[in-house]
């Protein structure tokens, strides 16, 4: 295998070194996408009026509580309603009292109350459904949102086309794929995993640049002695597999010289105020370059608000050790996403890019509606709250409902095929387009039927 580096032996979490993503064939998230774009167009794939489009997917690890954030049920139990309660917003809804920020920009976005799905109550599981709009059965792994993104309509510049920020998902708990590859479409459509905390002090990005030992001479040799090699195997070249990993090599040579790149990542640049307005910590500072990379040409960018529900106090709200309590969110979780999601909502629409740029709000399920004997709540995918904001959507509206104890919905249940289905409209996809699926054979965006969430854009 071609190697643009010199030797680096830090091992990232599924062996790969670091320096991997430099290295011919192991490029997945960059892919060059013109010819996939170009064919898509000419097929209708692809509405050439929305390639401004851009999504920002927030997935919340985890999973809120719908009944102590967007979904409250004052007049309940006690055992039901929770501790906290519900406070007015721009929104002709009410949020929760611990998101008092989300409040003062909800004529920005609208939720959607009667989210659920019918895969196990267990975090992997729903991981897949959100994100693919799939429950993954027979053999089959279903691309991730972003990968399809990337799949039909490419990348814009040097940067790749789909970044998860900070990294990829760690476990889960039931030892399955967690929905954020590229799926059947293969690895050249994995996203780009930043594997680094932006929040951190001297933030770099080791994987986009050539390290401090290999100047750009030496870079250019290396390249010219490749092409060299390259011209005394034609019969190689010409297979499918030498032609991707010459794609790769031309995708990493790109975005290691491209200062473009460089810029984006660098959070320095950004005044400290503004980074001090989406919170120094690794989410508030994850939401920030999910914006720079937007403005830079990123079409898809997932933040992960954790990594994993294991050791870290998440939205995972069982209530004991070593989950999280009720107090754990109210003073430390909601906080943080609270001041984050609405600097993000805030800073795009005040630099025209809202209406271009949806930003999702995504989990795996909610919570169970009674509180259980150590103070929390459960996993509950029968019901659950998702956020909209941008790139078409309508802000400030409540769309379905749940039942009076928020555990089932009882108006517009929305399934994740009508999620994702939702995210490929607002990025002008064709939902009845079709992917080059298992052995060959053509397999639909969506599942026959499904549609977007329609009041959304109405």
């Amino acid at each position: 295998m071609l190697n643009l580096t010199s030797r680096g032996k830090a091992h990232t979490c599924n062996g790969s070194t670091r320096r991997d993503f430099l290295q011919v064939g192991t490029l997945g998230g960059i892919g060059l996408g013109l010819p996939q774009w170009l064919a898509a167009a000419e097929q209708g794939a692809v509405d050439p009026k929305h390639d401004k489009r851009s999504c920002i997917m927030i997935f919340n690890l985890g999973a809120p509580s719908q009944l102590d954030t967007f979904d409250m049920k004052p007049n309940a139990p006690a055992e039901v309603r929770g501790p906290f309660k519900p406070i007015s917003s721009k929104g002709d809804f009410q949020v929760s009292e611990i998101l008092p920020m989300h409040a003062e920009v909800a004529d920005k976005f609208s939720i959607v109350r009667s989210c659920y799905h019918n895969a196990a109550a267990v975090h992997d599981a729903g991981w897949q459904m959100m994100q693919t709009g799939r429950q993954f059965t027979g053999g089959v792994n279903y691309p991730h949102a972003g990968a399809v993104v990337q799949y039909l309509r490419g990348r814009r510049s040097d940067l790749p086309a789909h970044v998860v920020l900070p990294e990829t998902m760690g476990r889960g708990g039931g030892n399955l794929p967690n929905g954020q590859a590229g799926g059947f479409l293969g690895k050249a459509y994995d996203p780009f995993a930043l594997m680094a905390d932006p929040s951190v002090e001297n933030f770099k990005v080791p994987d986009l640049l050539p390290p401090s030992t290999l100047g750009d001479v030496r870079i250019d040799r290396r390249r010219r002695m490749r092409a060299t090699i390259e011209d005394h195997m034609a019969a190689m070249e010409a297979t499918e597999s030498a032609k991707m990993l010459d794609k790769n090599f031309e995708a990493a040579y790109r975005l290691m010289n491209s200062p473009q790149a460089r810029e984006a990542f660098d959070l320095s640049n950004e005044p400290i105020q503004v980074r001090e307005r989406y919170g120094m910590n690794r989410f508030g500072q994850c939401c920030l370059l999910s914006r720079r990379l937007i403005e830079a040409g990123v079409r898809f960018v997932t933040v992960n608000t954790f990594l994993t529900v294991f050791g870290e106090i998440t939205w995972d709200i069982h209530g004991s050790k070593p989950f999280t309590t009720i107090d754990g969110m109210k003073n430390i979780v909601a906080p943080m996403y609270d001041q984050g999601y609405s600097a993000l909502i805030s800073d795009l629409d005040q630099r025209g890019m809202l209406a271009d740029t949806m930003v999702c709000g995504l989990a795996e399920f909610g919570r169970t509606p009674k509180v259980n004997p150590a103070g929390g709540r459960d996993h509950w995918p029968n019901v659950f709250t998702c956020t909209f904001a941008g790139g078409g959507v309508q802000g400030g509206r409540a769309i379905g409902a749940s039942d009076p104890i928020g555990a089932v919905p009882a108006d517009r249940p929305t399934n994740p095929g009508e999620i994702i289905a939702t995210i490929f409209k607002s990025m002008g996809l064709d939902l009845h387009a079709e992917l080059p699926g298992p052995g060959g054979r053509p397999f639909p965006l969506v599942d026959f039927g499904v549609r977007e969430i329609r009041e959304l854009f109405a």
